[in-house]
């Protein structure tokens, strides 16, 4: 249930005409999310501003918002073309920027019961490091060698092919991915080309060069945008959210022609991204895809964000990893999709990881509670075993 944020002020007054001209009224609500270092903002008409705090929504101590506070708020931060999408279909994306560039939002305007609602999401301006976002195996880091690299950074170093991302809405995937493309921004002379809809981290040249191309603002639609990607000399490209049979299309098609390629899928878990993709084709191309895949994949990071029982941490992200071996390619191609999450596990000496190992290693380095680990595994009885120090024998794959 929705609590309450104490101590905050009355729900802010339209400026006089005669005031010199001030940010947007709606900032005082953003800075708040920024005070208290919430990860979204709600407006909805018949209740008073919300904020996510540590997963939890809470309602701040300001009268309910009227249809008229919604458009008074809104409308001055939408472009005129993201207005026109809003009237159109109901919804639009953009990005809001807080001050000089203090902070960062993706935002989605969007229409409910025929009135304006907001859902905001904070994205830090600096991209955080593997560590700090907890992207780092407890156990793989105790048991690494000198010079070894940890797996995040490993799939960092491949210079073709395809990694893709899955997780629900709000499970860190753009934030993983920021990440990683920061990662090969500092320490490879290359060209990193992302195509975002609309533009989150916002990244400095180091080593490589970075263009982003913004949805809309640089660029008319996604199809011309993954038209023109391969005509520009990337090296790497962010193709984001693998949406339909175009933006696969596109996206394979790069990895194909020597290209790095990142996107997102919503799946949840990493066997079952392979099923996402193929629903996004007829029957009888599945063959075919399923032969891109061999060729052309080369990981899945399936993550989920968790509450954290460390002080001063919010949330810690519990991780399935699967890299594309020989084993997995055969599977992939012999439709024997089941057989992944035992692969999965017996390549855990590769660096792959699957979510029940992940969640007994949280439990034990004390990053999580063993209830909130048992709620959300794929087989809550073997990790209560293995939580006791018995693991369960998995039968042969091949």
């Amino acid at each position: 249930m929705a609590s309450t944020i104490a101590e905050t002020p009355t729900t802010p007054q339209e400026p006089s005409p005669a005031e010199p001209r001030k940010e947007p009224e709606v900032n005082k609500l953003f800075r708040m999310v920024m005070k208290y270092e919430a990860s979204d903002l709600h407006l909805k008409v018949g209740q008073p501003p919300m904020m996510r705090l540590k997963g939890v929504i809470r309602r701040m101590e300001m009268r309910p918002l009227t249809q008229e506070d919604m458009e008074r708020l809104l409308f001055p931060i939408m472009s005129e073309r993201a207005k026109k999408i809003y009237f159109e279909t109901g919804g639009a994306d953009f990005a809001h920027v807080v001050g000089n560039d203090e902070c960062r939002f993706r935002v989605n305007v969007l229409n409910q019961r025929g009135r304006m609602g907001l859902v905001a999401r904070r994205v830090n301006n600096v991209v955080p490091s593997f560590e700090k976002l907890g992207l780092l195996i407890p156990e793989q880091e105790k048991n690494r060698k000198p010079g070894e690299l940890p797996t995040i950074e490993k799939l960092c170093h491949f210079d073709q092919g395809m990694i893709i991302l899955a997780g629900v809405t709000g499970s860190g995937k753009s934030t993983t991915i920021a990440a990683m493309l920061d990662y090969i921004n500092e320490r490879e002379a290359v060209h990193i080309l992302t195509i975002e809809d609309p533009i989150e981290y916002l990244f400095q040249d180091k080593k490589a060069i970075v263009n982003q191309r913004e949805i809309g603002i640089d660029v008319i639609d996604w199809p011309t945008a993954l038209k023109h990607a391969v005509r520009q000399d990337p090296d790497v490209i962010l193709v984001g959210e693998l949406r339909d049979r175009d933006s696969f299309e596109s996206a394979i098609h790069a990895a194909e022609t020597g290209h790095l390629v990142f996107g997102t899928i919503h799946a949840s878990s990493a066997s079952s991204t392979i099923s996402r993709i193929l629903d996004l084709f007829p029957a009888d191309m599945h063959g075919a895809i399923r032969q891109a895949l061999m060729f052309n994949l080369k990981a899945v990071i399936c993550q989920k964000l968790l509450p954290s029982i460390k002080p001063g941490k919010h949330r810690v992200p519990t991780l399935e990893i699967m890299i594309v071996n020989p084993t997995i390619r055969e599977l992939i191609l012999k439709q024997e999709d089941k057989k992944i999450q035992d692969a999965i596990r017996i390549g855990y000496q590769e660096g792959m990881i699957d979510f029940n190992e992940h969640l007994r290693q949280l439990v034990e380095a004390g990053e999580i509670d063993r209830a909130t680990a048992l709620e959300v595994a794929p087989n809550p009885e073997a990790l209560k075993m293995a939580l006791k120090g018995i693991k369960v024998m998995q039968p042969g794959i091949l």
